[in-house]
């Protein structure tokens, strides 16, 4: 008999990507061998997307694992979208009848298919099937309890949610400000408000969510989705918590030089500035950044990018003579390091010498924040980040908050940024007292959570025993 097959479809991102790739990973290790894994492979539009998932996917092939990859056919992107989250969840749609191909005509039995939560179109082709069908959560269960509950949010609340008088009702979570909900929710008329909608409602639909996060973290939003009051009149989809899912590898043979500068430094003395994969710096909001870490005086290695050339999505290395104020490279020799390409953020969190971490607050930024005991303040960019932010210091209490003008395309002055990383970095400050406890708390519970008889790791026993009790059938 031919070892069942799991069926993995992520998106491109390479935070989808490579999250649901490790998750899968840990699954079939878990199996003992009796599940294999089928990724289908949509072909991302952009030649730099491309040339990245084909990196991944070879160093994949080469691991040795039961892993196969199933390149789907190339598909017109749609040319008439508003935004990422309609152009993803529309672009994976037009896929529909190649991925009911490729399942339908897998040589191995397919035991389930697990879909990035942007793919829920696909409940429909799991349902002709008769194939279980698992949504993957690359966010925390606080978007997700999110997401569930928005369907009904939409019926009660019948303005935009910023013109709404209170808080957001989300259950398992302190009431939220509107201001901190998600960059897609916050206009009701634009599509990509209405994708997050159907995404939410359809979650229902599926035979169990996995989501990356850590029972510890999020102990009581995980529970008001399994007890059903994020989908009240409607059964609650099983959640299976199965983070942290981050890939830690071991440190490059030479160390990056960001690595060596933090070698010549104390310990815990340096705030890190890095905002993830798409976030850059303007001229006008560089300078308040240089102008409040200069005054705070603290240590810091900032990871300045430059915005994206004509016609790029990525952002650009930035050119350090254009962006910074005129002699402050000069005056802070001492003090700082930046660093005006990408930088091995994981291998820097790692580092005794990082104290604190300014972050765009990205949740795979956040888990390997956690990972590494290293408190936060949140700078929220876009997509679910401002929730994140939210998160991170009224219910986790790993971070310090910081004033972020959503009206100003998330802009802080210099003077909040020096505020923010005084209270994070010095040792008599309450603030950042609690957050570094916190920090080394849920470093400590992330860890202990993916080692065996953890919670995460019960979690995925049980969707693993799940999984392959139902490919018995």
């Amino acid at each position: 008999m031919a070892t069942p097959t799991v069926v993995l479809l992520p998106v491109w991102a390479a935070g989808h990507l490579m999250s649901m790739l490790d998750a899968g990973k840990r699954l079939l290790a878990r199996s003992g061998g009796a599940l294999s894994l089928t990724v289908l492979v949509v072909q991302p539009p952009g030649e730099s997307h491309r040339s990245e998932v084909a990196a991944h996917i070879r160093r994949e092939e080469a691991s040795g694992l039961d892993i196969r990859f199933h390149h789907l056919p190339a598909v017109e992107p749609p040319a008439d979208c508003l935004g990422i989250e309609e152009f993803v969840s529309r672009f994976v749609q037009l896929h529909a009848a190649h991925v009911r191909a490729a399942v339908s005509g897998l040589a191995r039995p397919v035991a389930a298919l697990v879909l990035d939560f942007f793919c829920t179109t696909m409940l429909d082709v799991s349902r002709e099937l008769a194939v279980p069908a698992y949504v993957y959560v690359t966010a925390d269960a606080a978007f997700c309890a999110l997401l569930l509950r928005l369907p009904a949010l939409h019926e009660e609340v019948a303005v935009e949610f910023g013109e709404m008088e209170g808080m957001v009702d989300v259950p398992g979570l302190p009431p939220v400000p509107p201001s901190c909900l998600p960059v897609p929710v916050m206009d009701k008329k634009n599509p990509n408000y209405t994708w997050f909608v159907y995404h939410g409602r359809r979650f229902t639909e599926a035979k169990g969510v996995i989501i990356n996060t850590v029972t510890e973290l999020e102990r009581s939003v995980l529970a008001a989705i399994g007890d059903g009051r994020c989908t009240p009149g409607v059964p609650a989809p099983a959640v299976y918590p199965v983070g942290p899912v981050l890939s830690v590898t071991p440190p490059a043979e030479r160390p990056h030089e960001c690595v060596r500068w933090l070698d010549a430094q104390p310990p815990a003395s340096v705030v890190l500035l890095c905002f993830g994969s798409m976030g850059f710096s303007t001229a006008a909001q560089a300078h308040e950044i240089a102008h409040g870490l200069e005054r705070s005086g603290h240590r810091f290695l900032w990871v300045l990018r430059g915005p994206p050339a004509a016609g790029a999505r990525e952002p650009s290395d930035a050119d350090l003579g254009k962006l910074l104020p005129e002699g402050f490279l000069g005056r802070t020799k001492e003090q700082g390091l930046v660093w005006p390409a990408k930088a091995p953020q994981k291998e820097i969190l790692a580092h005794a010498a990082v104290g604190g971490f300014v972050t765009h607050g990205g949740w795979n930024s956040i888990l390997e924040s956690l990972w590494f005991g290293v408190p936060m303040a949140p700078w929220p960019l876009y997509a679910e980040q401002h929730l994140n932010a939210f998160t991170l210091v009224a219910c986790m209490g790993v971070a310090v908050a910081m004033e972020v003008d959503r009206e100003r395309n998330n802009f802080v002055a210099a003077a909040e940024l020096e505020r923010a990383v005084k209270a994070l970095m010095e040792r008599d400050s309450e603030e950042g007292r609690r957050a570094r406890e916190k920090a080394a708390e849920m470093k400590a519970a992330c860890r202990k959570a993916v080692e065996e008889g953890g919670s995460s790791y019960s979690a995925l026993g049980r969707l693993s025993e799940e999984i392959i009790k139902g490919a018995d059938k």
